[in-house]
């Protein structure tokens, strides 16, 4: 191979472990961030869920709730389930409940606030492994007495179903993802608030459906990403340099 035809192919080759490394650190660099923001959100979560509840806010402040400041308060309120089909909704385990590690099934009842307005709740967990609408229907029966109860639980949002997500099954009364906005307009609770409630506590007697505290258990494996990325731009470096010192010496 002539001179002219050897430094191109080198410099070409430059080019692109250049382009390697660049893209290399680029994602280590986003890991790192990623891990900053991941540190930030767990600050705040465990903040909201060691912190004292709360009043239910009032139906005027609805609309200025949002998940990125909202979504975990505790809160404590008094309501009364209504006498309305309840929604199950599939779960595979939860992040935030070590007590619902399996799979199972999440019981979702309407209740009516003092003022009117109807919230959504997640009654707890079902360990309802064959998604049996018979199990969840005994469970949540017991609940609807007509009386008012005290509530404590945490304010969440509805979740979005991806492109996996198995559509719901309307005569078993499932759902495969927690929108309860979706799960209200096909069941006919009217309009409910914007949040759902996660509940903590009052129990069932018998613990069915099983509600309970939150705990931050968020996954944190960003920096053990960033060094592998970083490693991965360095031995790019490193394998470029053995390269071009070969053709050198050749």
């Amino acid at each position: 191979m002539n001179e002219p035809a050897r430094k191109a192919r080198v410099a070409g080759f430059a080019l692109f472990t250049l382009f390697l490394t660049a893209v290399f650190v680029a994602l280590g660099v986003w890991q790192l961030q990623r891990r900053t923001a991941k540190h930030e959100l767990i600050a705040a979560l465990t903040e909201r869920l060691a912190a004292p509840p709360t009043a239910l806010p009032p139906s005027a402040q609805w609309p200025a709730l949002n998940p990125a400041r909202d979504e975990f308060r505790r809160v404590s309120f008094t309501a009364t389930y209504a006498a309305l089909p309840d929604a199950m909704v599939y779960s595979s385990g939860s992040a935030v409940r070590k007590d619902a590690s399996g799979p199972g099934t999440w019981a979702f009842l309407p209740a009516r606030l003092p003022s009117g307005e109807t919230v959504a709740i997640d009654a707890g967990f079902v360990e309802n492994t064959m998604q049996d609408r018979d199990v969840e229907d005994r469970a949540v029966k017991k609940l609807v007495t007509g009386q008012p109860m005290a509530f404590t639980g945490y304010l969440r949002f509805p979740e979005a179903p991806s492109w996996l997500t198995p559509a719901e099954n309307r005569d078993r009364r499932l759902w495969f993802v927690r929108d309860h906005l979706g799960i209200a307009s096909a069941l006919g609770w009217g309009a409910v608030a914007p949040f759902y409630i996660d509940l903590e506590q009052p129990a069932p007697a018998n613990g069915i459906p099983r509600p309970g505290p939150l705990e931050v258990n968020l996954k944190d494996d960003h920096l053990q990403y960033a060094v592998t990325w970083f490693t991965l731009a360095g031995a790019v470096l490193i394998a470029f340099a053995v390269w071009a010192r070969g053709r050198r010496q050749s």
